[in-house]
């Protein structure tokens, strides 16, 4: 049995950058999927934004460092993760909204995020033919963006394994040894592996991998649908979120990308559980309704595909990470809420220094928000 210093559960959006992160500490770290290569689950569902634009200190923060980490990922490493600082956009049309986006401006400003109001003027330069009828104005944050989950995850993969991160593909766990309280032993279908750390980034199945050591996440995938267009000429810039509700539906998103696709979302109402893959035929109808509507010189794309995914849901909206008391040598990295490939990479780092007994004073204040034992009675504004 070979013997390893951690060893992650999930080679997704969380799995990935926390191995490479623990292998440049140059620590052994040995990553396992069920599926057949890297970013399989929901990695690859992601529309690939990346924001900090968060109600919350410790997402605002991590965020701000993936972002850094993106964004720079091409001049360290040489290789195009067709990153975009686009932004991203909080347009108003009811005086409600207006009123909850300017009061969170405060507090996001306070947390250090570069985040304007703009008025509908300067709205429409960002995105020409917006609807402007009812407009108030929009929150605006640069820095913001998006990448290519597909490339991002393969770049993270070939920079672990540079490193000397091992992985397992088609390989499901099937048990945690636990004795005297510290995880010893990863039991898959295939073989037993040895650690020091256990690390459960299991993304859908984080309740699975919980109870092999006893504990209860509840953790729920929740259904989303998006679509890709064919590329086309860049015609806007910011990811716009339109937060008003709609006949089935909370708020919708859409922006273009790197190479001229329009990327879309919606957030169904009521929220539609469990884990099902399958495109339905309710989406298009639902969402080009409400697209047009908004910004009419969507009316003409022609639409490549669509696809289904899910959020791993906790009841809060923030995950769950950290090390759990009963048993200290095993951690939780899940619970993303559809936000794993943007909390990613930062998550990696936060992750690596609490391996390595290096945690900053930062560090704990970002993992408040994040504690298995919170009271999970406060709520993210942008969950």
């Amino acid at each position: 049995m070979k013997n390893y210093d951690v060893i992650i559960i999930g080679a997704g959006s969380v799995g990935v950058p926390a191995t490479m992160a623990i292998a440049e500490k140059k620590m052994s770290v040995l990553c396992i999927d069920s599926l057949s290569a890297p970013g399989q689950g929901n990695n690859k569902k992601a529309i690939g934004g990346i924001r900090a634009t968060h109600s919350d200190f410790g997402k605002i923060q991590t965020c701000l460092r993936s972002i850094e980490i993106f964004s720079t990922w091409e001049e360290k490493f040489g290789t195009n993760i067709g990153w975009s600082s686009n932004g991203y956009s909080f347009p108003a049309y009811d005086e409600k909204t207006e009123k909850v986006l300017k009061d969170l401006l405060k507090i996001q400003q306070s947390f250090g995020l570069n985040i304007k109001w703009i008025s509908p003027e300067e709205y429409q330069k960002l995105v020409p033919g917006i609807k402007m009828e009812g407009l108030r104005g929009s929150t605006f944050s640069p820095n913001d963006g998006s990448a290519s989950n597909l490339l991002a995850i393969n770049a993270w993969y070939f920079r672990s394994k540079e490193l000397g991160a091992e992985f397992k593909f088609n390989e499901k766990v099937n048990n945690i040894i636990v004795i005297d309280n510290q995880a010893t032993k990863v039991v898959t279908d295939k073989a037993s592996y040895g650690c020091k750390y256990v690390i459960n980034a299991a993304g859908n199945y984080a309740n699975d991998i919980g109870k092999m050591i006893g504990i209860d996440l509840n953790v729920s995938p929740d259904n989303h649908e998006a679509a890709i267009t064919e590329p086309v000429k860049k015609f806007m810039e910011p990811m716009v979120v339109d937060l008003r509700k709609g006949p089935g539906s909370n708020n919708f998103y859409f922006y273009q990308n790197s190479e001229g696709q329009v990327v879309f979302c919606i957030t169904p109402n009521p929220s539609i559980w469990g884990i099902d893959d399958e495109a339905t035929s309710v989406f298009f109808p639902q969402i080009a309704k409400r697209m047009v509507s908004l910004y009419p010189r969507l009316a003409n794309l022609k639409v490549r595909r669509a696809w289904r995914g899910q959020y791993p849901m906790t009841s809060d909206g923030f995950p769950i990470v950290g090390f759990t008391k009963e048993v200290p040598n095993y951690m939780n990295l899940v619970g993303m809420c559809g936000q794993g490939f943007m909390l990613g990479p930062g998550l990696g780092e936060i992750v690596a220094r609490l391996i390595a007994g290096e945690e900053t004073e930062k560090d704990k204040r970002i993992l408040k928000s994040f504690d298995f034992y919170r009271d999970f009675s406060g709520m993210e504004a942008f969950k």
